[in-house]
């Protein structure tokens, strides 16, 4: 029963771990820090057109306005920060890489 209980636990804590990975308030703060470090890899030039949004309504959903020309920078800070971000909010930004550069190559056909 002891070994029952213990392997429930380990579960408990696992599925909680990734649920707080996917909270709006914690991709929020990797927004805010990705999008500050892109900001201060891009050019001058460009530092205006890198921002995200929050959707007041349904927190999870974020309004990404980048420039096309700026999309490389964030792309370099969201692997830059993937290492530190839990395994949930990982995939999170994955995915979020994985739509970008879709939408990036239809730009080009």
């Amino acid at each position: 029963m002891a070994i029952i209980n213990n392997m429930m636990k380990v579960i408990h804590n696992d599925i909680s771990h990734l649920q707080k990975g996917l909270h709006p308030q914690n991709l929020a703060y990797w927004y805010d820090k990705i999008i500050q470090e892109t900001i201060d890899m891009a050019p001058p030039w460009l530092q205006d057109k890198i921002k995200v949004k929050q959707d007041q309504i349904l927190p999870m959903k974020f309004n990404l306005d980048i420039s096309k020309r700026a999309v490389r920078y964030f792309m370099i800070a969201v692997d830059n920060n993937l290492d530190a971000m839990p395994s949930s909010t990982r995939l999170y930004f994955l995915k979020v890489q994985e739509i970008m550069s879709t939408e990036m190559d239809k730009s080009l056909v």
